[in-house]
This record gives structure tokens, sequence and C-alpha cells, in this order.
């Protein structure tokens, strides 16, 4: 294979109009053509559908008369609570063409993390289902500015507008508004180490910055009779960006799935549509190695493109996927902020085991120093994307002009992730330069575990940190100082955990818990989680020096 990657690079040109709209880009522009197909759909159930781009722009334009006729304005933030279902792409397509921010919020949010959001971004209507409204309707009387909750797929009460009666009561036609390319269009949380989770509002042109990664991350995309398919939640931006909205742009059809990740149901899946191209997690690829290890001789699939990010993938499961798929993954690296701008594209640069590829084309990204100033080859350095003439930026973090400011040394846009650059170019990963930590592909910030945990009342203190996990890359574990009067026990750990997860996403309460004396803290008085990581580091590399050795013949 000749390494093209020099030349595509330098032939890259950004070409951003100075007004876009995502709505219009994503749908609008194929709806004219009544049989091109959007959104094919599954539940668990069993039950689906097929959705034309007319028929979403037809949904979506009534959706935008009913937010318009319910006193929502440009600028106002929507709440989307929804799962991988159509409903959830037609309310991002008529938030976009109503200058409305759409901000996606998942399923799995406990009431706790679903009130400091919505509370946060005042959010003034949530489309919710019938999961999503049970942890929201304990905290609706704490929320005065959310003035109305939209219900789909039976989430009704006395105090939900039903999604079906108001759009069938509404007009299908609607003047959509004009946007700059820079105006804001959706906003999505992201957890920090310190402090609370910070929204990262993005603007209407962040869709075109990532097309250049999404299109080499899955080799050519698109090509006649692609089909995407990713088990991402569309909550987030591995599912929005990266899955749901590029393959709209292109104007492809995309399947969705709406229901709990299983590695037999994901080869059954992608058997069934025919799946060319997907975004899976390297936690569900592992499941899925383990699972069917002889794929092939079970299934028979059409998959000619994987792109895996989140976590390193690893040279077992980047060996198993040439070997038993036919496919090289494509590791790929971003952040919600600065989404896509790392990643391979094997078909027109060799991708390494256990790198994250090289800058993609139109991204000017580099590792630097604590002062900006960029590291040689080798050395590692934090990962940094410099934000002149790109639009793949975020405009700012939400009411927090000083978070957004430290996140920027000059034009340098930093990701708080470590890599090691070799002589070729590749991005080795080396880990976070703070406290996140990625569990099962979900970015986890310890802080608001810690407050939850810190608010029951046999906890006094806490700190949170990845212990290393084979399967999901790490575990959230917490080790716990206890108040006086309460002592250690299975119970009492079982009872925090479920306190964490009856507030929290499932994702994010401690599986593993060890009560501690005292927690480590430096002479300012803050926790010292280095020191518990290296401490969980040190426990997994003995475990895995113990499993290795061969056990002594008890018979002599």
């Amino acid at each position: 294979m000749r390494d093209r990657y020099e030349e595509l690079r330098a032939a890259f040109r950004w070409d951003v109009p100075d007004r876009f709209n995502i709505a219009q880009a994503c749908c609008g522009r194929h709806a004219a053509d009544s049989a091109r197909v959007a959104l094919l759909w599954e539940d668990e159930r069993g039950r689906t559908a097929t959705w034309t781009y007319q028929a979403l722009q037809r949904a979506a334009n009534q959706l935008s008369n009913v937010l318009s006729a319910h006193g929502v304005r440009r600028g106002q933030c929507v709440a989307i609570l929804l799962s991988q279902r159509p409903e959830t792409a037609i309310a991002h397509i008529a938030c976009h063409q109503l200058g409305v921010v759409a901000m996606p919020l998942s399923i799995l949010f406990g009431p706790e993390a679903l009130e400091y959001r919505l509370a946060d971004s005042a959010s003034v209507v949530a489309i919710v289902d019938t999961v999503s409204m049970d942890n929201l309707a304990p905290i609706r009387t704490r929320l005065p500015g959310l003035r109305h909750v939209i219900g789909v797929d039976g989430a009704r009460d006395a105090n939900v507008l039903d999604w079906e009666e108001l759009l069938s009561k509404a007009s299908d036609r609607f003047d959509p508004v004009a946007t700059l390319a820079g105006d804001p269009a959706y906003l999505i949380y992201t957890s920090g180490t310190t402090g609370p989770p910070k929204g990262a509002l993005m603007p209407q042109r962040a869709l075109l910055g990532n097309l250049p990664g999404f299109t080499y991350s899955q080799d050519g995309f698109p090509q006649p009779g692609d089909l995407f398919w990713s088990p991402a939640d569309w909550a987030w931006t591995g599912g929005l960006m990266d899955a749901l909205l590029p393959t709209l742009y292109y104007g492809f059809p995309l399947l969705g799935y709406q229901g709990r990740f299983d590695p037999e149901k994901a080869f059954w899946l992608m058997q069934k549509y025919r799946v060319t191209n997907t975004f899976l997690f390297p936690t569900a690829l592992k499941m899925m190695m383990k699972a069917v290890p002889d794929p092939a001789g079970r299934f028979d699939l059409a998959l000619r493109s994987i792109m895996s990010a989140g976590e390193s993938v690893g040279e077992t499961v980047f060996n198993w996927s040439q070997a038993a798929l036919g496919v090289t993954v494509n590791e790929m690296f971003g952040q919600t902020e600065i989404n896509y701008i790392v990643g391979n594209s094997h078909t027109l640069w060799p991708a390494r085991p256990g790198s994250i590829g090289r800058p993609y084309p139109g991204h000017r990204v580099s590792l630097i120093d604590d002062d900006g100033n960029e590291v040689p080859v080798g050395e590692p350095g934090d990962i940094a994307a410099w934000d002149e003439g790109d639009p793949v930026f975020f405009l700012e973090y939400w009411k927090n002009p000083e978070a957004t400011r430290k996140k920027y040394t000059g034009h340098w846009c930093r990701t708080g992730d470590l890599a090691v650059r070799d002589e070729q170019g590749n991005f080795w990963y080396q880990g976070r330069s703070d406290d996140m930590f990625k569990a099962a592909g979900y970015r986890i910030g310890p802080s608001e575990i810690e407050n939850c945990l810190v608010n029951h009342p046999a906890v006094a203190n806490a700190a949170v940190v990845p212990s290393p996990d084979a399967t999901r890359g790490n575990l959230v574990k917490a080790y716990i100082v206890l108040t006086p009067g309460h002592l250690a026990s299975d119970d009492l750990a079982a009872a925090i955990q479920d306190h964490v997860r009856d507030r929290l996403a499932p994702y994010e309460y401690p599986r593993l818990i060890e009560f501690i004396e005292a927690l480590p803290m430096t002479t300012t008085g803050k926790v010292q989680r280095r020191i518990l990581r290296l401490r969980e580091a040190e426990r997994a590399a003995a475990a895995v020096g113990a499993a290795g050795r061969m056990p002594e013949d008890p018979h002599g």
C-alpha cells in the first residue's frame, strides 16, 4: 500500500460557507427524493420501521411548529432525553431548523445528573420517553424554567404533552431560519475532574469539521450500497457526530437499534441489515470477539469498515478483526470540544496496532508542553489542535468563560490527553494528563461521582479512580472514608453503590469499593488521586503476573 497521507494533507482545503444549518444539510436537501431511505429502525421487542428523508423532514417540520407555538425561541435549549429511535433524529432536525440549541441527554442519567444539566442549561422543553420520564418526574418541580415536557411512545401523564397528538395537529410545512455557520447548534455536557460537568456549546459548522475524519475512518464513506450502524448512544458525541449526523449529511441510510448492547445481537443486526460501516467501542469489540470468536462460521456479513475510539483497541482485537472479520480497525481520537481530529484510514496510510493514528487532513494537531511549545518526536505531550480556520472547534463552555480560557494556550486548544509521536507522524496514546478516565467506552469524571458519594450519610470522604480491567478497560473504583459510627461491610458497600446508581448514570456507579482510614492528601488539602491510581495499576499488574505463574503440583 502506498502511504498517501502527506499528499492528502497538502491538498486539503476547508469549504465552510458563511451560512450553514445542520438540518438543511442532513435532511432538507435530501427530502425531495421521496424514495431515499434515511433510517431503518428496530427495537429489542422486534418492532421495526423505515423512514425516508422526506418523512423525517415532514415530522421535523411539525415539531418545529409545535415548539414555536409553545413559545420556544431561537437560542433557547431543548433537552432531548431519548435513545436510538426515529424521534431523536426528528427532534435534532426540528431544533436546528428552528435555531434552537439541541441538548441531547442520555436516558441513563439519574435524577441528580438530569437536574444539574437541565437547570444549568435553562432548558425550556424536554422530550422524553418512558424511561427518562421516570427519572425526570422527581425533579420537575425543582425546574421552574422547564415549561413543557413532551412524551414519546407512551410517556404520558397529566403534566406531559403527547408527541403524537401534538404533531398530528401541526402543519408539516415550515420555513427554516437562516443560521450562520458559527451560530450555536447543540450543547453536550462533559464531565470534569474538578467542579460540576461543563456544557460544550457547539456551532453549526462543527458538523463540517467532523466530516474529514468520518470519511477517512470509514474508508471512503460513502460508497454505493453503504449502510451505517453503531451502538453508540446518540446522546453522546460518539453517537451523534460519529454516526447519526454524518451519515444523514451524506444522504445515506442509517440503522438505529433501541435496546441494550449484546454481542451476538450485534452480529445478527449487521447480518440482517447488511451493515457495511460501523463505529464500535473497543469494549464492544472485545465482547464480540469473546462471544463469537469465529463470526464467519455463523454470520454472513457485508462489513467493510470499522472505526473504534474511546480507549485502545489493543493488538489482540486489532489482529482478530483482520483475521475473523476481514476488516482493519481504524482507531480515532477526539473529544466533544474538538472531535475527530486524529485517526487512521488504513486504505490510505498504514494503521499500526495501538496507535490512534495521525492528524486527519484539515486539522493542525500537535503535542505541546505546559508552555504551549511543540515537543520533539518521542517525547510525551498534551494533544492539542490549532484553532485558526478549522470549523471543528466548540464555541465555549456554557456560562463558564474561565474554563473556556483554561482550555487554550494561545491558539492551541488542549485536550488534556497525553501522547507520543513517532518518526512517521503516528500518535501513541499515553493517558490523561488529569484525572479523567474511560470505563467501557464512557468518559468518567470523578468529581460528580465523589460528590454523590459524599451525600451518603455513611461517607465522610471519597476518591474515585480507574481500576484496570481486561474487558472494560477500567472499572470505576471508589476509596471511601466512613463517617464515625459506621462500620465497613459488604452490605454497606452495596447500599452505597445503589445510592450512586439511583442518582447518576449506571456506568458511573463504583463497581469496586474499598474502605480506607484516610485518603492521601496534599498539604493544601487536595486528594492525591495519582497515588490511588498507581496503587490500582500495581495491583492489576501483580494479579496478571500471579495468573501467569504455573501453580505448584500438590502431588510433588
